[in-house]
């Protein structure tokens, strides 16, 4: 005869609760249900139970079968022995049960044995692991005392209007401010931000720390966690889950950003009060990283930092990330795959697809961070290692939950509808088909239109402005700048004067017999004279600027006026031909492949909905070592990241130059930046993901 383990462990007793738990009550929950916390005095961890588990915690120590009979017969709750057999699976993972002698002998070998000896130590350890520095509770409690000022409501809305003050400041000099970000990205700006990371977040975990104790909370310690090998401080704050109160929680759970954040609009202040030198720099790192790090990676509530625990006490919903992904797995798989899966938790529908939607964004977002990390690590460590961490780095948090999931796909196929089994069959290999077709796609870019024929005038060298041609139309070989110069202009006079007098005392040499021993001498000295008045002929021509070819004569300073003195790098004019146009177009370095010359080309002015056709004439064979327009960079508010290397700006990453021929001229005739559609070859999405795939592993494969 067979016997049912789960029905003899309903029959027997549970095992009793560890001594040292404590149990408290709790806030009520959401819908008015009261709740309670177990605290482990050892580890300093809470757990939140509710009714139907403190009526259990009650009558701990007989059989799960009697427990659930007692709470049915004296409650309004209907539990069956099933209900405790799990609550009891609960308190057992938690090792928040008394240990048998079983459990005593694991809990020894794992004391025991060194896990740095085995693979899932060392994998623990690395991706997560934390130090502990200090137990700074007398420090807190002196400094809670002393800072109490800082605490006050008129100390928040004095920050508040500092902050408002110092960014409408820095609105007024946007400009200084944007170059001063471009700026910093050296050795010296990568310092600078390292210290203000550290300042901004010792001071942010300080804020978690004061305002836990000033709510009578103790801070166990506070030290540095390792997430992958990166450093973090944090703070203990564990005992939050004491208070009754989600309003004090939320309090201990923003301290953190709102202390960042008023660092952040009080350096932003000083940033704008302060001259240029070295107390600017130190407002501007921290007001910069301050405001980055608390916006954008601390109040996410995608991660567990601060911004999840700060929604969760907002809508008082425990655990948010695990239940959320719960209720998404279960709607994927009703869905997608037509199971009847029971739902974890009963929620109204807008509720769940509120959670559903969350847990999918959370999905994303840990995607691309994980990603990220991934990348970073092998970039951060030599090839072998950085190989070997990044396939941990993706094994662990992107393919292991994937395959997890695909397992209870597998394991749950019978119950998969027969017709929902070919309808994502088909369309899975719908998809495949999709990726693997050759299709046209477009490669895109940036550039810049520009006439074939442009010319920007200089002065050969420094001179006075004599005559300026207006702006317009002008033919080939029209004067469009008079220059002078009243050095070439007396030389001319000295010259010709010169000249003049040699001439006429050679005249008078014909009537002296005895002159003819002079005349060579002074035919040799007009000779020079005659040389002199040439070189300034010359000067004065080259400082006559004649139109190469017939255009539009334009960007002509109308501050410019006769007498002015100009120098040799100061533009006083563009001359250009309207009748042909350019691109000077910029594509990635994956892309430009596709590119073949006589492709068409739409180009999109800025501001313009109606593309201009073109195409293309020539493709650059290296890559692009400097922009040829400045207006493309992003120090210039363009749309390329660039690197500044001397006086040239470098595109960063690398660019390939491809010209265009345009079929009409920009709108407004003149130097047009704007976004470039390339008609590309026709390329197959999985074959080329996979040349790619290939060719990267072929070329980190060497050692």
């Amino acid at each position: 005869m067979m016997v049912n383990p789960a029905a003899m462990a309903a029959e027997l007793p549970v095992p009793p609760l560890r001594e040292d738990l404590r149990l408290g009550e709790a806030a009520a929950g959401a819908d008015g249900e009261p709740t309670w916390m177990i605290q482990d005095t050892v580890v300093n961890r809470f757990y939140r139970i509710g009714w139907f588990e403190f009526e259990c915690l009650l009558r701990w120590g007989q059989s799960p079968r009697r427990i659930s009979e007692q709470i049915a017969s004296q409650t309004a709750l209907k539990p069956d022995a099933d209900q405790v057999l799990q609550f009891r699976q609960f308190l057992e993972q938690h090792q928040l049960l008394r240990p048998g002698d079983d459990a005593v002998d694991r809990l020894r070998q794992r004391s025991e044995g060194n896990p740095w000896l085995t693979w899932k130590g060392w994998l623990h350890h690395y991706l997560f692991f934390r130090v502990p520095l200090v137990r700074p509770q007398r420090l807190l409690q002196s400094l809670a005392r002393r800072l109490d000022g800082l605490f006050h409501p008129f100390t928040a809305w004095l920050v508040v209007a500092l902050t408002l003050l110092g960014l409408v400041m820095v609105a007024h000099q946007w400009d200084t401010f944007k170059n001063a970000v471009i700026e910093s990205f050296s050795p010296e700006g990568l310092l600078g931000f390292a210290l203000a990371l550290i300042v901004g977040k010792t001071l942010h975990e300080m804020g978690h720390a004061l305002t836990a104790t000033r709510l009578g909370l103790k801070v166990a310690h506070m030290g540095i966690a390792f997430v992958v090998l990166w450093p973090m401080l944090y703070t203990d704050t564990g005992e939050a889950w004491k208070l009754r109160s989600s309003r004090a929680r939320l309090a201990i759970a923003s301290a953190g950003i709102l202390t960042e954040l008023g660092l952040a609009g009080l350096a932003t202040l000083g940033w704008a009060l302060s001259e240029p030198g070295a107390l600017r720099d130190a407002f501007f790192y921290l007001a910069t990283t301050a405001w980055v790090l608390s916006l954008a990676l601390n109040a996410s509530p995608f991660m567990r930092f601060d911004g999840y625990f700060i929604l969760s006490d907002l809508i008082d919903f425990p655990n948010l990330h695990e239940r959320a992904q719960a209720q998404a797995k279960v709607a994927i798989r009703r869905r997608l795959l037509g199971l009847k899966e029971p739902w974890p938790e009963p929620f109204r529908p807008r509720e769940r697809r509120l959670l559903i939607a969350f847990a999918i964004a959370t999905w994303v977002y840990r995607l691309i961070i994980f990603a990220g990390i991934a990348v970073a690590v092998y970039l951060f460590f030599f090839k072998a290692l950085g190989i070997f961490l990044f396939a941990v780095e993706v094994s662990w948090f992107i393919l292991r939950p994937i395959w997890r999931e695909m397992q209870h796909w597998w394991q749950a196929r019978q119950g998969i509808p027969t017709s929902r089994g070919w309808v994502l069959g088909a369309l899975l290999g719908g998809l495949i088909v999709l990726l693997a077709l050759p299709w046209q796609t477009q490669v895109h870019g940036w550039g810049m239109a520009r006439a074939e024929r442009q010319l920007r005038v200089f002065a050969p060298y420094p001179a006075q402005l004599r005559e300026i041609h207006p702006v317009g139309t002008v033919a080939a070989g029209q004067t469009l700048v008079t220059l002078g110069h009243p050095d070439v202009d007396e030389k001319l006079r000295r010259s010709e004067a010169g000249a003049r007098g040699y001439d006429a005392r050679l005249l008078g040499l014909l009537a002296d017999p005895g002159g003819l021993g002079e005349e060579a001498a002074l035919r040799q000295r007009l000779g020079v004279e005659l040389q002199e008045g040439s070189a300034a002929r010359s000067e004065i021509e080259r400082l006559h600027l004649q139109a190469p070819f017939a255009g539009l004569w334009r960007d002509v300073d109308p501050q410019w006026s006769s007498g002015q003195w100009i120098g040799t790098r100061e533009s006083i004019g563009v001359l250009y031909d309207p009748s042909s146009w350019q691109v000077d177009a910029y594509v990635k370095p994956d892309e430009v492949h596709r590119i073949e010359p006589g492709a068409s080309v739409r180009f999109y002015p800025e501001g313009q909905f109606t593309p201009i056709d073109g195409k293309v004439i020539a493709i650059g064979t290296t890559r692009t070592a400097q922009l040829e327009s400045p207006m493309l960079s992003n120090r210039h508010g363009g749309p390329l990241p660039t690197a500044k290397t001397g006086k040239e700006l470098t595109p960063t990453p690398a660019l390939f130059h491809v010209l265009v021929q345009l079929s009409a001229a920009p709108p407004a005739q003149q130097e047009t930046r704007g976004q470039v559609q390339v008609e590309g070859a026709r390329r197959s999405v999985l074959i080329e993901g996979l040349t790619r795939l290939a060719a990267v592993l072929r070329r980190e494969s060497g050692f």
